[in-house]
């Protein structure tokens, strides 16, 4: 039971954090991709800038501060890298992305926030 609330939880901060990123001027290209090396949340792009977005939802904003570490990161570049022929094909830029959410809190967005 918890970690189907934990799952329903975390969809309910992506379609969130999709929200806030069309309200910024991004276009969502995909939710929830699965690659081989795991799932990217989000994958947007702005211009010529695509996004591969991991979204962190808490129930408290000060958990928030922990919510993302190297280990996830690390993952996150490994699926965009398996899949960003199929986003970036007009030569666009790709990135890292993090948006973090809590009740009350705004969303923080950290932009490119995996620089190996």
């Amino acid at each position: 039971m918890k970690r189907q609330l934990a799952e329903k939880s975390g969809r309910d901060g992506e379609r969130r954090a999709a929200f806030w990123l069309r309200a910024k001027g991004w276009h969502i290209l995909g939710e929830r991709v699965r690659t081989p090396a795991g799932e990217i949340d989000l994958v947007a792009r702005r211009g010529n800038l695509v996004a591969f977005v991991e979204v962190k939802w808490r129930r408290k904003a000060e958990d928030l501060d922990h919510a993302i570490d190297e280990h996830r990161l690390a993952r996150v570049a490994a699926a965009a890298e398996a899949v960003a022929h199929r986003f970036a094909t007009g030569g666009e830029d790709i990135r890292i992305d993090v948006i973090l959410l809590a009740p009350g809190a705004f969303p923080r967005h950290i932009a490119n926030a995996w620089q190996p």
